[in-house]
């Protein structure tokens, strides 16, 4: 089949979105297919280009800067997306060839004119990954206000990309309901649970500065997005209530909104057991992970949405047990505790949250156990070539 895939994010960056995407596209052409990626570039110094990574064809656009931005910047340039995409697609030659099915990566929920457009070109079926519930749960964080204008706004956005999909695939059983109220009737709605491909470079030697501050330390670590859905103020938090623990470090390293404001509390209350560090290339972070002892997984507790992220699957193909901190009813909280992977807690609790850093740090046999446990369990349901298998038969029904 050839395919379209359809992104706002790809290698270099290292978010779970990007990572995800190019393992889906690599895992396609390994089955015989043959995928192209879209995916804007803010830093592009060309209009177009394309390039051939891992066997799978890329043709970045130059698009105005989504991310790190102020809201009101943001979201004037997610709504200009799609006509960007759209536009460069159609000057392509890519344009004179026969889809036969186009799929595209949730969030952005900005990208349903595009889908609707080449589907009408094509005539071709389409499957929607959606990862992130939003605008749920920006409401449930408190970013914005239920039933406001901008909520409405885009609550009718996230709608009309559920009507361009065939086929939508969420991550836990728990979505299901909450998407179906949202998404037409004639949608077929799905489990497609998260993937990631093991890492081309084992974690060995790294030179990080992280190690060398913490040599000695228990290091928990948190690798990605730093924004408000993941609320990391707890583990600032955390570190803090910890800060007589000479024996543990949390080290976080990623990018985002938050980042910065994060790093400045940090720094105010003087904490010389919390690193906060922009993003790493994949191969330095394999090497960081490999000296760590646990990896952090953090969700707002207000949310009533459910999502297992990407970066759980680098931690358990990392050896690592996770500390998880999720809103209650998660389906993550329950996959962490059932398949002994980690300690989760569940809800706002800073109490029974250090409780669970403390009793990891003091149990270096629980946490192989663990590790061994989680590396088995990604290998068994995470794979890339699962999901690929099961987004191209959405794509083949009829």
């Amino acid at each position: 089949m050839r395919l379209l895939l359809v992104a706002d994010t790809y290698p270099p960056s290292t978010i779970s979105g990007a990572l995800q995407m190019r393992d889906l596209a690599e895992a396609l052409a390994s089955l015989g297919h043959k995928p192209l990626v879209l995916v804007p570039d803010a830093g592009l110094g060309s209009a177009a280009a394309l390039e051939v990574l891992g066997g799978v064809e890329i043709y970045r656009v130059r698009a105005p800067r989504t991310k790190d931005i102020s809201y009101p910047r943001r979201l004037a340039a997610e709504f200009a997306l799609p006509w960007v995409l759209r536009r460069a697609f159609r000057a392509s030659l890519f344009a004179a060839e026969q889809w036969d099915g186009v799929v595209w990566y949730s969030p952005t929920i900005f990208l349903g004119p595009f889908v609707s457009w080449f589907k009408r070109v094509q005539g071709c079926r389409s499957y929607l990954i959606l990862r992130d519930l939003f605008p749920d749960w920006a409401v449930d964080a408190g970013v914005l206000r239920r039933g406001g204008l901008v909520h409405r706004l885009l609550k009718s956005v996230e709608r009309y990309q559920y009507r361009q999909a065939d086929v939508i695939g969420v991550q836990t059983p728990a979505n299901l309901p909450i998407v179906g109220r949202d998404a037409p009737a004639a949608v077929a709605l799905e489990v497609l649970h998260n993937w990631l491909a093991a890492p081309q470079s084992p974690g060995g030697v790294c030179a990080h500065s992280a190690l060398a501050a913490f040599q000695g330390r228990k290091i928990f670590i948190y690798s990605g997005n730093m924004g408000v859905a993941q609320d990391l103020d707890a583990f600032v938090e955390l570190a803090f209530r910890l800060r007589h623990r000479a024996d543990i470090g949390f080290l976080m390293i990623g990018r985002g909104s938050e980042l910065a404001r994060l790093r400045g509390v940090a720094q105010k209350q003087g904490l010389d057991n919390l690193l906060i560090e922009d993003q790493v290339s994949q191969i330095e972070l394999a090497g960081l992970l490999a000296h760590c002892h646990a990896g952090i997984v953090a969700l707002h507790p207000a949310h009533g949405t459910h999502n297992i992220p990407g970066k759980l699957l680098t931690y358990l193909q990392a050896g690592l047990p996770v500390l998880a901190r999720v809103n209650p009813g998660n389906d993550l909280h329950h996959l962490v505790l059932e398949e002994g992977i980690g300690a989760s807690v569940v809800g706002p609790s800073l109490e029974a949250l250090g409780d669970a850093a403390e009793w990891l740090a003091d149990r270096p046999g629980a946490r192989r156990d663990m590790g061994s446990r989680g590396r088995a369990l990604s290998d068994r349901i995470f794979s890339p070539a699962a999901a690929a298998e099961q987004v191209v038969r959405g794509l083949s029904a009829r």
